[in-house]
Protein backbone atom coordinates (compact mmCIF):
# COMPACT_ATOMS: atom_id res chain seq x y z
CA UNK A 1 0.00 0.00 0.00
CA UNK A 2 1.50 3.34 -1.09
CA UNK A 3 0.82 6.82 0.24
CA UNK A 4 -0.28 9.61 -2.14
CA UNK A 5 2.65 11.38 -3.74
CA UNK A 6 3.07 15.12 -3.29
CA UNK A 7 5.79 17.14 -4.95
CA UNK A 8 8.30 18.73 -2.56
CA UNK A 9 7.22 16.55 0.37
CA UNK A 10 9.31 13.54 1.51
CA UNK A 11 6.34 11.17 1.58
CA UNK A 12 8.71 8.21 1.37
CA UNK A 13 10.07 9.14 4.81
CA UNK A 14 6.58 9.16 6.28
CA UNK A 15 6.00 5.70 4.76
CA UNK A 16 9.21 4.52 6.41
CA UNK A 17 7.99 5.33 9.92
CA UNK A 18 6.67 1.79 10.37
CA UNK A 19 9.74 -0.03 9.06
CA UNK A 20 11.46 -2.31 11.57
CA UNK A 21 8.72 -1.81 14.15
CA UNK A 22 9.12 -3.71 17.43
CA UNK A 23 6.12 -2.29 19.35
CA UNK A 24 2.67 -0.86 18.64
CA UNK A 25 3.19 2.65 19.98
CA UNK A 26 4.23 4.23 16.66
CA UNK A 27 1.01 3.10 14.98
CA UNK A 28 -1.23 4.49 17.68
CA UNK A 29 0.82 7.68 17.96
CA UNK A 30 0.36 8.37 14.26
CA UNK A 31 -3.39 7.64 14.40
CA UNK A 32 -3.67 10.11 17.26
CA UNK A 33 -1.69 12.79 15.40
CA UNK A 34 -3.72 12.44 12.19
CA UNK A 35 -6.98 12.50 14.15
CA UNK A 36 -6.06 15.76 15.84
CA UNK A 37 -4.98 17.40 12.58
CA UNK A 38 -8.30 16.29 11.07
CA UNK A 39 -10.02 18.29 13.79
CA UNK A 40 -8.09 21.40 12.82
CA UNK A 41 -5.30 21.30 15.40
CA UNK A 42 -1.70 21.98 14.47
CA UNK A 43 -0.33 22.68 17.95
CA UNK A 44 -1.19 19.55 19.93
CA UNK A 45 -0.63 18.68 23.59
CA UNK A 46 1.39 15.51 24.01
CA UNK A 47 -0.81 14.36 26.85
CA UNK A 48 -3.85 14.47 24.58
CA UNK A 49 -2.00 12.31 22.08
CA UNK A 50 -1.00 9.77 24.74
CA UNK A 51 -4.62 9.61 25.93
CA UNK A 52 -5.77 9.14 22.33
CA UNK A 53 -3.32 6.27 21.90
CA UNK A 54 -4.84 4.46 24.87
CA UNK A 55 -8.39 5.13 23.69
CA UNK A 56 -7.63 3.85 20.16
CA UNK A 57 -6.11 0.60 21.44
CA UNK A 58 -8.56 0.06 24.33
CA UNK A 59 -11.06 -2.34 22.77
CA UNK A 60 -8.42 -4.27 20.83
CA UNK A 61 -6.57 -5.05 24.05
CA UNK A 62 -9.37 -5.31 26.61
CA UNK A 63 -12.39 -6.57 24.69
CA UNK A 64 -10.96 -8.54 21.77
CA UNK A 65 -7.87 -9.63 23.78
CA UNK A 66 -5.46 -9.27 20.88
CA UNK A 67 -1.88 -9.63 22.10
CA UNK A 68 0.53 -6.79 21.32
CA UNK A 69 3.50 -8.94 22.37
CA UNK A 70 4.86 -9.82 25.79
CA UNK A 71 7.07 -6.75 26.07
CA UNK A 72 4.65 -4.17 24.62
CA UNK A 73 4.47 -1.18 26.97
CA UNK A 74 1.26 0.19 25.48
CA UNK A 75 -0.63 -2.99 26.31
CA UNK A 76 0.86 -2.97 29.83
CA UNK A 77 -0.11 0.68 30.35
CA UNK A 78 -3.70 0.04 29.24
CA UNK A 79 -4.02 -2.79 31.76
CA UNK A 80 -2.80 -0.55 34.57
CA UNK A 81 -4.88 2.47 33.52
CA UNK A 82 -7.99 0.33 33.42
CA UNK A 83 -7.53 -0.37 37.13
CA UNK A 84 -6.24 3.07 38.09
CA UNK A 85 -9.18 4.90 36.53
CA UNK A 86 -11.79 2.18 37.25
CA UNK A 87 -12.68 1.94 33.55
CA UNK A 88 -14.45 -1.03 31.99
CA UNK A 89 -13.51 -2.98 28.88
CA UNK A 90 -16.42 -1.43 26.97
CA UNK A 91 -16.24 2.15 28.23
CA UNK A 92 -17.00 4.56 25.40
CA UNK A 93 -13.83 5.62 23.58
CA UNK A 94 -14.58 9.32 24.06
CA UNK A 95 -15.01 8.76 27.79
CA UNK A 96 -11.70 6.90 27.96
CA UNK A 97 -9.93 9.83 26.30
CA UNK A 98 -11.65 12.38 28.54
CA UNK A 99 -10.80 10.51 31.74
CA UNK A 100 -7.16 10.03 30.80
CA UNK A 101 -6.67 13.53 29.41
CA UNK A 102 -8.17 15.18 32.50
CA UNK A 103 -7.06 12.84 35.29
CA UNK A 104 -5.14 14.34 38.21
CA UNK A 105 -4.00 10.94 39.47
CA UNK A 106 -0.21 10.83 39.78
CA UNK A 107 -0.01 7.12 38.84
CA UNK A 108 -2.12 7.81 35.73
CA UNK A 109 0.06 10.76 34.76
CA UNK A 110 3.14 8.59 35.25
CA UNK A 111 1.76 5.92 32.93
CA UNK A 112 1.06 8.47 30.19
CA UNK A 113 4.32 10.35 30.69
CA UNK A 114 6.35 7.18 30.11
CA UNK A 115 5.61 7.41 26.38
CA UNK A 116 7.10 10.89 26.16
CA UNK A 117 10.52 9.29 26.46
CA UNK A 118 9.80 6.67 23.81
CA UNK A 119 7.42 7.84 21.13
CA UNK A 120 7.49 11.47 19.87
CA UNK A 121 11.17 11.69 18.90
CA UNK A 122 11.60 8.06 17.78
CA UNK A 123 8.76 8.42 15.30
CA UNK A 124 10.90 10.98 13.47
CA UNK A 125 13.81 8.57 12.95
CA UNK A 126 13.32 8.36 9.13
CA UNK A 127 14.08 12.11 8.91
CA UNK A 128 17.18 12.20 11.10
CA UNK A 129 19.05 10.28 13.82
CA UNK A 130 16.55 10.31 16.66
CA UNK A 131 18.30 8.20 19.31
CA UNK A 132 19.79 11.37 20.86
CA UNK A 133 16.70 13.01 22.39
CA UNK A 134 18.11 16.53 22.70
CA UNK A 135 19.49 16.48 19.17
CA UNK A 136 16.17 15.10 17.86
CA UNK A 137 14.21 17.91 19.52
CA UNK A 138 16.57 20.54 18.09
CA UNK A 139 16.43 19.03 14.59
CA UNK A 140 12.64 18.82 14.72
CA UNK A 141 12.33 22.48 15.71
CA UNK A 142 14.33 23.39 12.60
CA UNK A 143 12.06 21.07 10.58
CA UNK A 144 15.18 19.30 9.30
CA UNK A 145 14.54 17.32 6.11
CA UNK A 146 10.94 18.58 6.24
CA UNK A 147 10.09 16.40 9.21
CA UNK A 148 6.46 15.99 10.19
CA UNK A 149 6.41 18.07 13.36
CA UNK A 150 8.48 20.07 15.84
CA UNK A 151 8.80 18.81 19.40
CA UNK A 152 8.61 20.85 22.57
CA UNK A 153 8.33 19.90 26.24
CA UNK A 154 4.52 19.74 26.48
CA UNK A 155 3.34 19.83 22.88
CA UNK A 156 4.23 19.33 19.26
CA UNK A 157 3.61 21.59 16.27
CA UNK A 158 2.82 20.17 12.86
CA UNK A 159 5.15 21.33 10.11
CA UNK A 160 3.07 23.80 8.00
CA UNK A 161 4.32 22.04 4.86
CA UNK A 162 2.50 18.87 5.98
CA UNK A 163 -0.79 20.27 7.28
CA UNK A 164 -2.73 20.27 4.01
CA UNK A 165 -1.40 16.83 3.06
CA UNK A 166 -2.45 15.32 6.38
CA UNK A 167 -5.94 16.82 6.17
CA UNK A 168 -6.62 15.97 2.51
CA UNK A 169 -5.37 12.40 2.81
CA UNK A 170 -6.33 11.62 6.42
CA UNK A 171 -8.51 8.65 5.41
CA UNK A 172 -5.77 7.06 3.32
CA UNK A 173 -3.17 7.75 6.01
CA UNK A 174 -5.25 6.04 8.69
CA UNK A 175 -5.93 3.05 6.45
CA UNK A 176 -2.19 2.85 5.70
CA UNK A 177 -1.47 2.86 9.42
CA UNK A 178 -4.14 0.25 10.22
CA UNK A 179 -2.92 -1.97 7.39
CA UNK A 180 0.64 -1.92 8.74
CA UNK A 181 -0.64 -2.44 12.29
CA UNK A 182 -2.75 -5.44 11.20
CA UNK A 183 0.27 -7.01 9.47
CA UNK A 184 2.36 -6.45 12.59
CA UNK A 185 -0.25 -7.86 15.00
CA UNK A 186 -0.95 -10.88 12.79
CA UNK A 187 2.64 -11.98 13.43
CA UNK A 188 1.95 -11.75 17.18
CA UNK A 189 -1.41 -13.54 16.85
CA UNK A 190 -0.95 -15.95 13.93
CA UNK A 191 -4.08 -18.02 14.63
CA UNK A 192 -6.45 -15.33 15.86
CA UNK A 193 -9.27 -14.63 13.37
CA UNK A 194 -10.15 -11.26 11.87
CA UNK A 195 -7.36 -9.08 13.28
CA UNK A 196 -8.14 -6.08 11.00
CA UNK A 197 -11.72 -5.64 12.21
CA UNK A 198 -10.60 -6.00 15.84
CA UNK A 199 -8.62 -2.79 15.39
CA UNK A 200 -11.75 -0.84 14.45
CA UNK A 201 -14.79 -2.52 15.96
CA UNK A 202 -16.41 -1.40 19.18
CA UNK A 203 -18.15 -3.80 21.59
CA UNK A 204 -21.56 -2.70 20.23
CA UNK A 205 -22.99 -5.65 18.28
CA UNK A 206 -25.54 -5.80 15.50
CA UNK A 207 -29.07 -6.99 16.15
CA UNK A 208 -29.41 -10.65 15.15
CA UNK A 209 -32.85 -10.26 13.62
CA UNK A 210 -32.30 -12.46 10.58
CA UNK A 211 -30.54 -15.13 12.62
CA UNK A 212 -33.45 -15.19 15.08
CA UNK A 213 -35.88 -15.85 12.20
CA UNK A 214 -33.67 -18.81 11.22
CA UNK A 215 -33.97 -20.28 14.71
CA UNK A 216 -37.70 -19.45 14.88
CA UNK A 217 -38.19 -21.80 11.93
CA UNK A 218 -36.18 -24.54 13.65
CA UNK A 219 -37.79 -24.15 17.08
CA UNK A 220 -41.27 -23.87 15.56
CA UNK A 221 -40.81 -27.02 13.51
CA UNK A 222 -39.39 -29.00 16.44
CA UNK A 223 -41.95 -27.69 18.93
CA UNK A 224 -39.18 -26.25 21.10
CA UNK A 225 -35.56 -27.09 21.91
CA UNK A 226 -33.64 -27.44 25.17
CA UNK A 227 -31.02 -24.86 26.19
CA UNK A 228 -27.70 -26.70 26.11
CA UNK A 229 -26.56 -24.88 29.27
CA UNK A 230 -29.62 -24.99 31.56
CA UNK A 231 -31.88 -27.62 29.93
CA UNK A 232 -34.71 -25.07 30.01
CA UNK A 233 -37.24 -25.64 27.24
CA UNK A 234 -37.00 -22.82 24.69
CA UNK A 235 -39.92 -21.74 22.56
CA UNK A 236 -40.38 -19.14 19.82
CA UNK A 237 -40.29 -15.68 21.37
CA UNK A 238 -38.60 -16.77 24.58
CA UNK A 239 -34.90 -17.29 24.00
CA UNK A 240 -31.68 -15.40 23.27
CA UNK A 241 -29.50 -15.94 20.22
CA UNK A 242 -26.03 -16.44 21.65
CA UNK A 243 -22.49 -16.92 20.36
CA UNK A 244 -21.19 -20.37 21.32
CA UNK A 245 -17.55 -19.25 20.98
CA UNK A 246 -17.29 -15.62 22.20
CA UNK A 247 -18.06 -12.91 19.67
CA UNK A 248 -15.07 -10.98 21.03
CA UNK A 249 -12.88 -13.80 19.72
CA UNK A 250 -14.52 -14.92 16.47
CA UNK A 251 -15.68 -11.37 15.61
CA UNK A 252 -18.55 -12.55 13.40
CA UNK A 253 -22.22 -13.59 13.49
CA UNK A 254 -22.01 -16.71 11.32
CA UNK A 255 -24.82 -19.16 11.97
CA UNK A 256 -22.62 -22.14 12.86
CA UNK A 257 -21.56 -20.25 16.00
CA UNK A 258 -25.06 -19.07 16.97
CA UNK A 259 -27.49 -21.09 19.06
CA UNK A 260 -30.67 -20.36 21.03
CA UNK A 261 -30.12 -20.14 24.79
CA UNK A 262 -31.87 -19.32 28.04
CA UNK A 263 -32.11 -15.51 28.21
CA UNK A 264 -30.91 -15.16 31.80
CA UNK A 265 -28.04 -17.59 31.30
CA UNK A 266 -26.95 -15.80 28.14
CA UNK A 267 -26.55 -12.57 30.09
CA UNK A 268 -24.35 -14.22 32.70
CA UNK A 269 -22.28 -16.21 30.18
CA UNK A 270 -20.95 -12.99 28.62
CA UNK A 271 -17.70 -13.71 26.72
CA UNK A 272 -16.77 -16.91 28.53
CA UNK A 273 -15.68 -20.05 26.68
CA UNK A 274 -17.88 -23.14 27.02
CA UNK A 275 -15.70 -26.20 27.76
CA UNK A 276 -16.08 -28.42 24.71
CA UNK A 277 -15.83 -31.65 26.69
CA UNK A 278 -19.13 -30.71 28.31
CA UNK A 279 -20.99 -28.67 25.72
CA UNK A 280 -19.80 -29.74 22.27
CA UNK A 281 -22.14 -32.73 21.90
CA UNK A 282 -25.36 -30.82 22.73
CA UNK A 283 -24.13 -27.87 20.60
CA UNK A 284 -23.46 -30.15 17.64
CA UNK A 285 -26.77 -32.01 17.96
CA UNK A 286 -28.65 -28.71 18.03
CA UNK A 287 -26.85 -27.43 14.95
CA UNK A 288 -27.33 -30.71 13.08
CA UNK A 289 -31.08 -30.60 13.80
CA UNK A 290 -31.21 -26.98 12.65
CA UNK A 291 -29.50 -27.84 9.36
CA UNK A 292 -31.91 -30.69 8.70
CA UNK A 293 -34.96 -28.49 9.40
CA UNK A 294 -33.79 -25.53 7.31
CA UNK A 295 -32.68 -27.69 4.37
CA UNK A 296 -36.16 -29.21 4.35
CA UNK A 297 -38.33 -26.18 5.17
CA UNK A 298 -36.31 -23.31 3.66
CA UNK A 299 -33.61 -24.75 1.38
CA UNK A 300 -32.82 -21.31 -0.09
CA UNK A 301 -32.24 -19.66 3.30
CA UNK A 302 -29.16 -17.46 2.94
CA UNK A 303 -27.79 -18.48 6.35
CA UNK A 304 -27.09 -21.99 5.10
CA UNK A 305 -24.09 -20.45 3.36
CA UNK A 306 -22.62 -19.56 6.75
CA UNK A 307 -22.02 -23.24 7.46
CA UNK A 308 -19.87 -23.54 4.35
CA UNK A 309 -17.24 -21.36 6.02
CA UNK A 310 -16.86 -24.14 8.60
CA UNK A 311 -17.44 -27.27 6.51
CA UNK A 312 -17.24 -26.71 2.71
CA UNK A 313 -19.63 -29.60 1.96
CA UNK A 314 -22.72 -29.84 4.18
CA UNK A 315 -23.05 -33.56 3.46
CA UNK A 316 -19.83 -33.86 5.52
CA UNK A 317 -21.26 -31.99 8.50
CA UNK A 318 -20.52 -34.59 11.14
CA UNK A 319 -19.43 -34.69 14.76
CA UNK A 320 -15.73 -35.30 14.18
CA UNK A 321 -15.20 -32.74 11.41
CA UNK A 322 -16.99 -29.95 13.28
CA UNK A 323 -15.07 -30.72 16.49
CA UNK A 324 -11.80 -30.56 14.54
CA UNK A 325 -12.73 -27.04 13.43
CA UNK A 326 -13.92 -25.74 16.80
CA UNK A 327 -11.35 -27.29 19.12
CA UNK A 328 -8.31 -25.29 17.84
CA UNK A 329 -10.34 -22.05 17.97
CA UNK A 330 -11.35 -22.72 21.57
CA UNK A 331 -7.73 -23.46 22.52
CA UNK A 332 -6.45 -20.26 20.93
CA UNK A 333 -9.17 -18.21 22.63
CA UNK A 334 -8.26 -19.71 25.99
CA UNK A 335 -4.57 -18.98 25.42
CA UNK A 336 -5.49 -15.37 24.63
CA UNK A 337 -7.12 -14.92 28.00
CA UNK A 338 -10.80 -15.70 27.51
CA UNK A 339 -12.29 -17.14 30.71
CA UNK A 340 -13.73 -20.64 30.89
CA UNK A 341 -17.41 -21.02 31.68
CA UNK A 342 -17.96 -22.90 34.94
Amino acid sequence: MDLPYQENLPVHLLSACFNNTSATYKFYWFLAVVGRVEQGETKIKKRDLFAEMMAHAWYTVNYFKVSFGKQDKLQEAIARLKELEALTIDTDRREIFKRLAESTSKPTLRELRYFDGEVPHRFLSPWFRAADVQAAYAASQRFDNQCLYALYAEYLEINPAWVDYLRRHSGILKHFCYWNLAVYLQTKNPNVPDIPSKLLKSPVRKALTGQRKFWDIVIGELGGVDCIYTNKRLIVGDYAVEHFLPYAFVSHDLMWNLIPADRSFNSSKSDKLPPLERYFEPYFNLQKSALAVIQHKAPKNKFLEDYLTLIPDLTLFDNQRVFEQLQPLATIARNNGFEILH
